[in-house]
């Protein structure tokens, strides 16, 4: 399974929002809207979590040179630490989706304003404003950096 298969990014298929003019924002259009895309990305996910565990069992090889159970091994580990990464984002998706269970998607964290509907399909699970996000990335770059 090539690892350039990783299913990090949202997801593509989907029709973009078009709201109405004077529209209200998150409102039970838009919620389900976002409901369809987050449960669409989390299956794709789950199906990639499926094709890893049958890869992993059908390529388990126990190779007798060294150099190539190596590379059997470190393939392994690193499409392990993908799954990792898609484990940790399917709990953010779970959390975005009790937000919008809870009527509390699509605002800003920090600061209350909207997030605005182009930034939530491109990434569904944000909870910062561009403004907001910009000012984080650049404390923690001044913090680490």
């Amino acid at each position: 399974m090539p690892v350039a298969d990783q299913k990090t990014e949202a997801p593509k298929k989907f029709t973009p929002y078009e709201p109405a003019s004077g529209e209200e924002y998150m409102n039970e259009q838009q919620l389900e809207h976002f409901r369809q895309i987050l449960l669409g990305w989390k299956q794709e996910l789950m199906e990639e979590v499926d094709r890893t565990v049958r890869h992993l069992q059908e390529e388990a090889n126990n190779y007798a040179d060294p150099a190539d159970r190596a590379t059997q091994e470190e393939g392994f580990s690193l499409e392990l630490r993908t799954r990792d990464r898609e484990r940790k984002l399917l709990k953010k998706i779970n959390e975005t989706l009790d937000k919008i269970d809870e009527d509390d998607y699509g605002f800003c964290e920090a600061c209350g304003v909207e997030i605005g509907i182009r930034r939530l399909e491109a990434r569904p699970t944000a909870t910062l404003c561009v403004d907001c996000k910009t000012l984080a990335e650049l404390k923690e770059k001044q913090l680490g950096g």
